[in-house]
């Protein structure tokens, strides 16, 4: 396929997010302001992308995946809002403009993450809609809210969180980086891939190379992250660079320097464009999407 096909989808994303959440002038109209002010900001709509293109590699309907695939992006902002709290990563910015307790306040922006996360899991647990769906729903439900809780993205954060404290003598080694970000960064992203296939009925064959293909996708996407802190600027990136070196954060570039990260990261591409290839359809957005994680420069 085109690349071509990321505009298009993730304009299918939009569309039907605008459909799914509630209006802005709904009550209770400043919150829901809020929630809309973080979910259209921008952004790549990578993850729901990911659950489209896990369901092309295995014969799905795109048009029913595409619900589940929204409430996956409404789980993945409600994260970033709750990361950009003074209490954790405290950014102003973020995708351009500023971030929503910036905008909304504290309280408010609390709120608003809550209301994405419940949402988000409503779309899973209803969508799509049929009883030949309900088993398959039941899995993805289970599947996500395992990726989010604390044996995934939110523990990982808290380890993150945990070694910024760290002191003298403390492990600051590539192992514990890449365990902190395959649960804080990976997990949505395998569980992504699982939501796609899962909705296709994917024998389990399938299911476990979309899942190979997702840990070293997430992996990438995480080295990436960290070389364009040190490498981007604002206006590119739509948030402030330099700050995880500042907090003191461990990143692969902090550890690895930046010419062993990009090694790295080129080897977790290929890794990944492996595993996909070994799908029957598993050559087309996939791949592309993996070499779009590469590049991107946000």
């Amino acid at each position: 396929m085109s690349p071509d096909f990321r505009a298009e989808w993730r304009a299918r994303v939009d569309a039907e997010l605008d459909r799914l959440l509630p209006a802005a002038e709904a009550w209770p109209a400043n919150l829901h302001r809020a929630i809309r002010h973080s979910v259209f900001a921008g952004g790549k709509r990578l993850r729901p992308i990911l659950a489209m293109a896990a369901a092309r590699a295995c014969g799905g309907d795109l048009e029913q995946v595409l619900p589940a695939a929204c409430g996956l992006e409404m789980i993945h902002t409600y994260s970033l809002i709750h990361d950009d709290l003074p209490a954790l990563d405290d950014d102003d910015w973020r995708r351009g403009v500023p971030t929503c307790h910036k905008a909304f306040g504290e309280a408010t922006a609390i709120l608003a993450g809550d209301a994405l996360l419940t949402h988000g899991l409503a779309c899973l647990a209803e969508y799509p809609e049929g009883e030949k769906f309900d088993g398959a729903k039941v899995r993805v439900v289970r599947a996500v809210a395992e990726a989010i809780g604390t044996a995934g993205m939110i523990g990982g954060q808290v380890e993150d969180l945990e070694a910024e404290k760290d002191g003298p003598g403390a492990e600051r080694s590539i192992g514990r980086l890449e365990k902190i970000h395959a649960h804080k960064t990976g997990r949505l992203i395998r569980a992504s891939l699982a939501v796609g296939g899962l909705l296709s009925f994917a024998p389990e064959a399938s299911l476990s190379l979309l899942d190979a293909y997702g840990e070293k996708l997430g992996l990438a996407f995480q080295i990436k992250d960290d070389l364009l802190d040190v490498e981007s600027t604002r206006e590119e990136l739509g948030k402030e660079t330099g700050k995880d070196s500042a907090h003191g954060k461990m990143t692969f570039p902090g550890l690895l320097g930046v010419e062993e990260s990009r090694r790295c990261l080129e080897e977790a591409i290929g890794e990944a464009r492996a595993a996909a290839a070994r799908l029957e359809r598993g050559d087309g957005p996939l791949g592309d999407l993996a070499g779009f994680v590469a590049a991107r420069k946000n």
